[in-house]
């Protein structure tokens, strides 16, 4: 018998239906054990989002994926998987900026963006997924409000891959713009 341990996979098949990937019921209050970082979330569309504030900052030996380029459709979950420990070992914080994707390596970063829009986002890949056929990423709750896809729950979208400096650069930027916003 194999397990898979360390990802944020849900236990039975059917489960994707389940409150991972409902974008109907989005406004949530975080249990108090989940600390400052949910709480930074917005409980509904119209407060400010500050989980940009709260982006981790990039490791100088993160792995550089500049060279990748992928569009697809991309998901996001949240709540139902919060806490859970992901392939890279580190606890899922949908409050964090962060994805899971199949193939690339744990730890890099990539810029993930809506085709036809200006919206994007830099989130660090720490998980594997996404476990539904025809999708390419899961983004955390909070990379998904970035986009603005919380309630599409899917969208199309351009996958960058980024080196550590570009990912750096992009990841300032995207702060000192969602900074400028909050004024």
């Amino acid at each position: 018998m194999s397990v898979l341990a360390g990802c944020a996979m849900p236990g039975p098949q059917n489960q994707a239906a389940s409150d991972s990937l409902r974008t109907t019921d989005v406004a949530f209050s975080a249990p108090q054990g989940y600390g400052s970082a949910l709480a930074a979330l917005p409980a509904s569309g119209t407060a400010k989002d500050n989980s940009l504030a709260n982006a981790q900052a990039i490791d100088d030996d993160s792995p550089d994926v500049h060279s990748f380029h992928q569009k697809g459709r991309a998901s996001w979950y949240g709540r139902a998987f919060h806490g859970r420990r992901t392939a890279s070992g580190e606890r899922f914080n949908m409050g964090a900026l962060t994805a899971a994707h199949r193939t690339l390596p744990l730890g890099s970063y990539v810029r993930v963006s809506l085709p036809g829009t200006s919206k994007w986002v830099v989130v660090k890949i720490n998980d594997r997924g996404p476990y539904v056929r025809g999708r390419v990423l899961d983004l955390s709750y909070a990379a998904a409000k970035v986009l603005g896809l919380q309630h599409a729950g899917t969208a199309k979208v351009d996958i960058e891959g980024l080196s550590r400096q570009e990912a750096k650069s992009a990841q300032a930027e995207m702060v000192a713009a969602n900074s400028s916003s909050d004024n």
